[in-house]
Parts: structure tokens; sequence; C-alpha cells
């Protein structure tokens, strides 16, 4: 388990225990009600780390524990946290369209996990109740969809926008950094100033469209790593071997 991952599943614990003792005027103003954001703007942090129930707190830290630890890796602790706490501020942003709804629980923080890790592992299979595998990509989309219409249409007791408000949030950050990202920027003034066009780009964008699960294991853990250098420097700073890996995994020798 990754530092970050370990520290966030222990404060909502932590948070969650706490909530027993603490007298019930103080989890209230902890709680996040949009209308009441003014007059209490540190609700849009608290509320993340409340949960209204045991399996609320069960199937978010659920959540954390399965999709954190890989991205975390493939970010760094510092972004991780940053998108975790983005995501469960945009969750608290979208939650304007329900505005006296008190609303709990890192459900937005996750959503935002879980669309970081359907980036850059859009064809990882993750199996509903152990049983059913979707690929991380189609679970995002399937969870926008159900999301906008829980929204729309008011049903259930489940904060949905503030669920649509943490795929919104993580998308945003991730796209920031990436565009700052110091490597993307070398890559880009390398590719203008040798006039780098459509072929290293093509490569990329044609690997990245080979299913994984056609792969060997061990030549998918090597297939992801170019894959992620190529992402993060470009396809021509890749060296001759890794390549022609790259050409063969495509080609469709697994």
């Amino acid at each position: 388990m990754t530092p970050w991952v370990r520290r966030l599943l222990v404060a909502n614990v932590a948070m969650f225990i706490a909530m027993g003792f603490l007298p019930g005027s103080v989890v209230n103003q902890l709680v996040l009600v949009p209308a009441l954001v003014p007059w209490r703007p540190w609700s849009i942090l608290t509320y993340q780390f409340l949960h209204a129930g045991l399996w609320h707190l069960l199937f978010n830290m659920i959540g954390l524990f399965f999709f954190g630890p890989r991205l975390e890796q493939r970010l760094g602790g510092t972004r991780f946290l940053t998108l975790y706490i983005v995501s469960g501020i945009g969750g608290a942003v979208l939650s304007v369209f329900t505005p006296t709804v008190a609303i709990v629980g890192a459900s937005g923080a996750i959503f935002g996990i879980l669309l970081g890790f359907a980036r850059y592992w859009p064809r990882e299979k993750i199996y509903i109740w152990a049983v059913l595998p979707v690929e991380a990509r189609f679970l995002v989309v399937g969870l926008t969809a159900l999301s906008i219409y829980g929204g729309v249409s008011g049903g259930g007791n489940v904060a949905h926008f503030a669920h649509l408000g943490g795929f919104v949030g993580g998308w945003a950050y991730l796209v920031w950094v990436e565009r700052r990202s110091p490597a993307r920027k070398f890559r880009e003034s390398v590719e203008a100033a040798q006039g780098i066009r459509g072929p290293a780009r093509g490569d990329a964008k044609r690997w990245k469209a080979v299913p994984m699960d056609r792969l060997h294991p061990l030549n998918r853990d090597e297939f992801e790593r170019i894959l992620a250098k190529a992402d993060a420097l470009g396809a021509e700073a890749l060296s001759p071997a890794e390549r022609g890996f790259m050409e063969r995994m495509s080609g469709g020798v697994g």
C-alpha cells in the first residue's frame, strides 16, 4: 500500500470513529450544505472525511484501496493527494444543484481517483461484485450516465452531483498537470525545432489501441512501461529496442 493511500484510509476511518464521540453540533459544522458554504467554507474539505454509515465508508475505502496505490505510483504522492482533494472539492462545487441537501462522504474524491485510473489504464478490467468484468473506461462512462440520470431525476439518497463533480474536478486537474508537465514542454520544443509531426505521435496513438488482454502478463508490464515513457517523453524518445518491442506487440505477437 502506498503512503498517501494508507494515510487517507486511516484519516477516514479515524474520523468515522470520532463522529461517534463528537457532539452533534460539531459534526453539523463539518457537513457540506452548499447553501451554507459562505458561512462554513471549511466544509468543502471536511465533508470528504465524514460518512453516513459503515457501508458508506466501506465502499469508498474499497475504491481507494484498489485504485489508489497504482495511481499514486504513477502520479507521485503530492499530485495524488491533490487529485483526491481537488476531486472532492469538485464534488462540493457541483452540489450547488442541491443547495439545501446535507452531503457527506469521500465519493467525489474516489470518483476522481477512478477517473485517473481509467485515464492511464483505460482497458484494465474491473470486476463488479467480483464477477462482472468491465473495462475501466466503460465503467467511468456508465457511472457518469447513472449520475447524470440520478441527479436529474432526483432519485435515491445519493449525492449524484457530487459524483459528477468528482469526475469533473479530477479530469480538470489531470489535464492541468499534463499541460504543465516539464517533459511535455521539452518534447513540444524539440518537436517544434526538429519539425516532428505525425509519425511519432501516430505510433503512440496506435500502440494505445492495442487490447491489453491480448498480451502475456510479462509482455503487458513492459508494454505499459514503454507506453508510459512514450506518453511522458514522446515516442521519438524510445530506443530502437523499445520501439521494436512495441511494434512486435502491436503486430499481434503477445
